[in-house]
């Protein structure tokens, strides 16, 4: 939750080996994340101004504390790539260090902004007025040609998909360049929508650095798209953030290499990641891994990223959860009973399996109202 001004608060976990000091463990990352010096050799006036404070310091048992630093709002500082160092920096490096919660100051919130869209900017983008989940879907798999690629996103958007994006794995390959990519499938979804009356929209992917995603951004942007997905540890968290405050196109952020941080003990919780990171950094939704698909992240932990997307945070809008990572059609009623109308499910193989991906689509968007009316 948003707190006053003054300082920014970090809730870490710490799992001590045998005959580690737990309160020298704190401190330590309170200096590691600042001055990066022996506590000996810091002028007293720098310490004082710039290294962490230990607030809390709380035993949870089997080797393992609570500790809350916090930090003066000149060493937070008001962009992203110097809140994330500060975050979890060179501590990541270190072992047994847990990123377990947040208390963000208000002000920091402002400037940083958050999702451009959010929920209910989303659902009008996409033109849905009706309280239902929204249903996405991915163009794969990476080696089909743009044409290839474009008539699967025709017929998913005959079907009524409400967004169809592109598999993260899309990129700039020689199959299917991205400039000839966008053109075709913002094409297609145009001229289905023309057919049906529907309303769904393309969202290209964006796997570039600098300078050339600024071009990829103008590009999607004048060929009509009206969102995009990026994968925020790949391409920059500060990159999300500049497309979300300043293109005006809806963001959806994809968790490739976030696995990285979700190891035992050590790292950042998914739902602090996903939840209050990847939204604070301006993603409107944030795919993750469901519970019961390929991956192993509990209904716990899917339950959490949902809560901490929607939840209030100062005045940042709330941004869709987007569970993912094999999500079975069939399931997709116990599902929207599960996480509600403020949800977007992403469900791909399911639909490729069946063969014919207009009907599919279609039988899943009808079950969906179907579901929500009841």
């Amino acid at each position: 939750m948003p707190v006053a001004d003054d300082r920014l608060r970090i809730t870490y976990q710490l799992t001590c080996t045998p005959g580690e000091d737990p309160e020298a463990k704190a401190r330590d990352i309170a200096f590691e994340q600042t001055v990066e010096l022996p506590p000996a050799i810091v002028p007293p006036d720098i310490a004082a101004r710039m290294v962490g404070r230990v607030d809390t310091l709380d035993p949870l048992g089997d080797s393992r504390w609570r500790a809350v630093i916090s930090y003066d709002r000149v060493t937070v500082g008001i962009e992203v790539p110097q809140v994330v160092n500060l975050l979890f920096g060179n501590i990541s490096m270190k072992a047994g260090i847990l990123l377990t919660g947040i208390s963000w100051q208000t002000t920091l919130l402002e400037r940083l902004g958050g999702p451009a869209y959010g929920i209910d900017g989303v659902r009008g983008l996409c033109g849905i007025a009706e309280r239902r989940p929204l249903v996405c879907t991915a163009l794969k798999p990476v080696g089909l040609s743009a044409a290839e690629l474009a008539d699967l996103c025709f017929r998913f958007a005959l079907g009524g998909i409400d967004i169809i994006k592109d598999d993260h794995n899309l990129g700039d390959q020689e199959s299917a360049r991205f400039r000839e990519r966008v053109v075709r499938c913002q094409d297609a979804v145009a001229r289905a929508n023309a057919q049906t009356g529907s309303t769904s929209v393309y969202f290209p992917n964006l796997a570039n650095g600098s300078p050339a995603v600024t071009e990829q951004v103008e590009f999607a942007r004048a060929a009509g798209c009206r969102g995009v997905m990026v994968s925020p540890l790949i391409v920059g968290l500060d990159t999300m953030r500049w497309i979300a405050r300043s293109t005006g196109l809806a963001v959806l952020a994809h968790p490739s290499m976030s696995g990285v941080f979700f190891q035992p003990d050590h790292g950042i919780l998914p739902e602090i990641l996903y939840g209050e990171i990847f939204r604070v950094a301006g993603a409107d939704g944030v795919i993750y891994t469901n519970a019961g698909g390929r991956f192993d992240f509990s209904q716990a932990t899917c339950d959490a990223i949902n809560a901490n997307l929607r939840k209030p945070l100062g005045a940042l809008r709330p941004g869709f959860p987007v569970p993912g990572g094999g999500v079975d059609a069939a399931r997709a009623p116990h599902w929207v009973e599960r996480y509600g109308v403020d949800t977007i499910l992403l469900i791909g193989g399911s639909l490729y399996a069946q063969g014919d991906l207009t009907r599919a689509s279609r039988r899943l968007v009808d079950t969906i109202r179907r579901v929500c009316d009841a």
